[in-house]
């Protein structure tokens, strides 16, 4: 059930069906922070939580685990641990998980003491992003219950950190709802949103933003701009190709930070020719993440009301087996006039992400970050719960690697071994698509990519894993994750906020 969040008092936490309070242990004793009223829906709520009564309950010290009190009368009573610490983001974001597992579907009401927060509004979005992301269904995206938090403490809350409290909610609350929007259109069937009706979602989408414009490509468009591999990777389908192309610039004619984004769109990937098994394909609607990244990402530097500039761009298409579909042998132009062999049709998101990342070079950007669902190597490598990262210069990484910390999204960089170019020579053609199977065709990948950012300072996220999951976990629910929007969102808000791009 998707749920909506807001700030509230503690007189109104308390006539929410569930009341959850945070534990923080302390060598395997549960503490209570004195903020916390002593008593709570007819229960009363000590300071300490022995080891004895924690194991006979059931509470873990694990960040996320939680009991529940059960009353006749009154509110039900969660407690939540937050591990060791209460200082931790990514444990009050599986806190907010927690407290959302124990309440069932009913509302509930999170009681944050405040006294020696070191960042309340990042604690306040951490645990409201973990509430609701943690929430999300593809079949019920009815918004019936709340998620409630009331700031409390000894001494009570200052003003000002009830404010940066509040903000913080609302701020957790707009992210959630957009990668939850990305998680949508990720684990829609290819049959429902093949890439014309991905572009109009995205465009409805977009529409709504400030400083905003929203461009969508048709093939006429597409083939007069010269994408030679999007089409080439597109005319197996009967589905049309398209082209999302959005900006968001608050401050039109003002130096602010410029960073492109480009996501790989594929709606459906069948392998083309290279035909992938039975098997390999029941995921395959899963291959147009980055582009669902990238156009939430830019929707919320809007609705965040960032300083900064974003272009994002999304080539979209199916990769199918109809009687046009390009062949292993056939040579492809893309839009910067490199000449690309198709030796393999299944590694077609690098063909697709060439013309796109041809494009971003053109606008000048100060950053191009690519997202892709891109190779099985990563999953091979990585698993599914840490991406892969391949960046052009080290302060780039370091700026990526910070948000990643911030976000609670596992990056991992990986290099560019400039020896691996020889992988991809051609004798037809300025390179082939593929390298030397199956050695190191996560970095091969990112090569070819990098030959089309034209020298600028440039990322790749490779999060064929991680962008989905076959079992919820935490704040992760089992399908698709939009795996590093809140990474991207978290290096935007630092470049916002004065840092080097």
């Amino acid at each position: 059930m998707a749920r909506t969040a807001r700030i509230t008092s503690i007189k109104d936490a308390l006539t929410q069906l569930t009341i959850a309070v945070p534990v923080i242990f302390r060598d395997g004793v549960g503490r209570i922070s004195e903020g916390v009223p002593p008593t709570l829906g007819g229960n009363d709520v000590p300071r300490t939580l022995t080891k004895v009564w924690c194991a006979r309950q059931g509470l873990k010290d694990d960040p996320g685990s939680s009991i529940v009190l059960r009353s006749l009368q009154g509110p039900n009573v969660a407690f939540v641990s937050l591990g060791e610490s209460d200082q931790d983001t990514n444990a009050y974001r599986l806190a907010g998980a927690g407290a959302l597992r124990a309440s069932g579907e009913g509302s509930v009401a999170f009681l944050l003491p405040t006294e020696g927060l070191g960042d309340p509004s990042g604690v306040a979005q951490a645990l409201t992003e973990g509430a609701l992301l943690s929430t999300y269904s593809f079949k019920d995206q009815s918004a019936a219950a709340t998620f409630d938090v009331a700031p409390v403490g000894m001494p009570l809350p200052t003003v000002a950190v009830h404010d940066a409290v509040t903000n913080g909610v609302l701020r957790g609350a707009l992210v959630a709802e957009a990668v939850n929007w990305a998680k949508y259109l990720v684990d829609s069937p290819a049959g429902y949103l093949p890439p014309k009706a991905l572009a109009n979602e995205i465009e409805e989408r977009l529409e709504e933003d400030e400083h905003v414009n929203v461009d969508v490509w048709f093939e006429a468009k597409i083939k007069e701009e010269r994408l030679g591999g999007l089409l080439g990777v597109g005319q197996g389908s009967a589905q049309p190709t398209r082209l999302v192309y959005a900006t968001y610039d608050p401050q039109p004619g003002v130096a602010i930070p410029h960073v492109a984004l480009v996501g790989k769109g594929v709606t459906f990937d069948s392998g083309g020719l290279s035909i992938k098994s039975a098997d390999g394909m029941t995921t395959m609607k899963t291959d147009m993440t980055g582009a669902a990244v990238v156009m939430a990402v830019l929707s919320l530097a809007s609705r965040l009301s960032l300083k900064v500039r974003v272009t994002a761009i999304a080539p979209l298409t199916e990769n199918l087996v109809g009687d046009k579909a390009t062949k292993p042998g056939d040579v492809l132009t893309i839009r910067n006039g490199m000449t690309i062999e198709v030796l393999n049709t299944d590694a077609e998101g690098r063909l697709i992400l060439a013309d796109g990342l041809s494009l971003a070079a053109e606008v000048s950007p100060d950053v191009i970050i690519d997202v892709a669902t891109l190779t099985g190597s990563q999953n091979v490598a990585l698993g599914d719960e840490v991406g892969a990262m391949f960046v052009s210069n080290d302060e780039l990484a370091q700026r990526l690697a910070e948000a990643s910390e911030r976000s609670g999204e596992a990056l991992w960089r990986l290099p560019l071994v400039g020896s691996y170019e020889s992988h991809i020579e051609s004798d037809v053609a300025d390179m082939k698509n593929q390298g030397k199977p199956p050695k190191a065709g996560a970095i091969v990948a990112a090569l070819l990519l990098r030959r089309f950012t034209d020298g600028k300072s440039w990322a790749h996220l490779d999060i064929a894993g991680p962008a989905r999951a076959d079992a919820a976990r935490g704040y992760v629910t089992k399908g698709a994750t939009a795996f590093s929007t809140r990474t991207l969102v978290e290096y935007l808000v630092a470049l916002s906020n004065g840092a080097n791009a």
